[in-house]
Formats: C-alpha cells, structure tokens, sequence
C-alpha cells in the first residue's frame, strides 16, 4: 500500500475533472465504511456523501467499499488515497 499511481499514468488514464473510483477493504466491524465514507468526504471539503457501495466477503470478516467520488484532478486522487491508507482497519485500497 505504499506506492501511490502516479501523476502522468493517472492523467493519461482518466479525464479530469470527472468520478474516480476506488476500492477500499477493510475489516467489517467497528464502522469501518463509515470511516472511508467520512475521510473521502472530509478530504473533498463536501457536505454531502459520494456515491459508494459496500460488498461484504462470504465469511463476513471484510467489506469492500466501492466509492466513486467527483475530483478535479490527479493530485486530488492522490490525496485522496493518501488519506484513505490511514483508516484504522485497512487491509487493501485499489
């Protein structure tokens, strides 16, 4: 989890501004999805939630949250998971 996409893959991958996604796994206990909801909305300075969806594994031990907020750029994506890898419980961030 310690290499972050870089700038010019990102840039050529994505156009900006526009949604990015991102998969964040983590444990299923202890609020964890409202954590990344929360780091990702503080992150952005919005009031209001992006977009996300939770899938848990069949054994119930690790949720996965599909967030799809609007960024303006690639430093904002990289903010982004920068932040993301912080939250207590993470276990991967794709």
């Amino acid at each position: 989890m310690d290499n972050l996409p870089d700038i010019a893959l990102l840039e050529s991958t994505h156009s900006f501004p526009g949604v990015y996604v991102f998969k964040v796994i983590g444990s299923a206990d202890d609020n964890f999805v409202g954590r990344v909801v929360a780091a990702v909305r503080n992150e952005l300075a919005e009031s209001i939630e992006p977009s996300f969806s939770i899938r848990k594994t069949a054994g119930r031990r690790h949720v996965c949250v599909t967030i799809e907020p609007p960024v303006s750029d690639a430093l904002q994506v990289l903010a982004i998971y920068r932040c993301l890898r912080g939250i207590e419980g993470l276990v991967m961030l794709l």
